[in-house]
């Protein structure tokens, strides 16, 4: 998926898109109309999401090879440890490459709500890096990507244990990163420096030869923003809170949301990130807003 530009050589940034499986006919249709309009924009790669605790296991699967197969994009599907042993996620993996996906995200995954710290399951993987090599032991020729956190991860003591983790998913065999939102592009660039200390001197936003790709929310609701917080500790620029608490409904939250992302995602590719990786929540009127913006400006057209 990202090796023909694996080296870094070319100018064209990744421009991906994620999705959730969704849970009722109406937000099935609602998928299908995002992804009828953000396919014209020519996506380098959609991703699945695979829901807390595994629940949407076999909808992830479903709604990668469908959007691969019926939309010609390919596809990535998440996998996490979260409650299968080592037997069970060798089987998804072998399922994945039936259905003739190629792409995997390997997470370690969110325990079910309410159910205290992550355990891994009998005779299962504790971390992100343990799945990216059971994936590279199975020998299939697969892309696979992990995630990185700008602002740690959440149950991070520090960033410096953070960047050591991803450091290990990386030397497993992860061919590309995709972050965690954020709203302050200094933490991403920051983040990126940190990665890059005692590595082989690379293009800015590349490391160890592979990308690191910024994922990018655009602000469209009011109550968006503390539900950030609360999901990944992602900070709040006064800017951005001031833009959503003047707002006077959800419509000029998402006028005002969306022209602060345009801003963000310049400044990113200006600053050297490879692309950029959308978070879509299965909507598309403001990522198509964006990218119209943007491509432009790019040699992505």
């Amino acid at each position: 998926m990202v090796e023909e530009r694996r080296s870094g050589d070319s100018v064209r940034p990744f421009f991906s898109f994620e999705f959730f499986p969704p849970k009722s006919e109406r937000g099935e249709i609602a998928l299908y109309e995002a992804v009828e309009r953000l396919k014209d924009l020519n996506p380098d790669f959609v991703s699945v999401t695979y829901g807390a605790g595994g629940s949407t296991r076999d909808k992830t699967l479903e709604w990668t090879e469908t959007i691969q197969k019926r939309y010609g994009i390919p596809a990535m599907a998440h996998l996490t440890c979260v409650g299968s042993s080592r037997g069970e996620l060798h089987g998804l993996i072998e399922e994945i490459d039936r259905r003739g996906i190629r792409n995997i995200l390997a997470l370690r995954g969110d325990p079910p709500r309410g159910t205290g710290e992550f355990r891994e399951a009998p005779n299962g993987l504790r971390y992100a890096e343990d799945l990216v090599r059971l994936i590279r032991a199975t020998g299939r020729e697969f892309s696979v990507g992990v995630a990185g956190y700008p602002e740690k991860h959440p149950e991070a003591p520090d960033i410096e244990t953070d960047i050591r983790h991803l450091k290990d998913k990386i030397a497993a065999g992860a061919d590309f990163v995709l972050t965690q939102l954020f709203f302050e592009n200094e933490h991403y660039f920051n983040f990126i420096e940190k990665l890059q200390y005692g590595a082989k001197k690379t293009k800015r936003g590349w490391v160890s030869g592979i990308p690191v790709i910024p994922g990018i929310m655009p602000v469209t609701k009011k109550n968006q923003l503390d539900r950030f917080v609360s999901m990944c500790g992602a900070f709040i620029p006064e800017r951005l809170r001031r833009i959503v608490d003047e707002a006077k409904d959800d419509r000029e939250v998402e006028e005002r949301g969306t022209a602060f992302a345009i801003e963000q995602v310049r400044g990113l590719l200006a600053g050297g990130a490879p692309g950029i990786h959308f978070y879509t929540l299965n909507k598309s009127r403001a990522t198509v807003r964006i990218l119209e913006a943007v491509k432009g400006e790019t040699a992505a057209g």
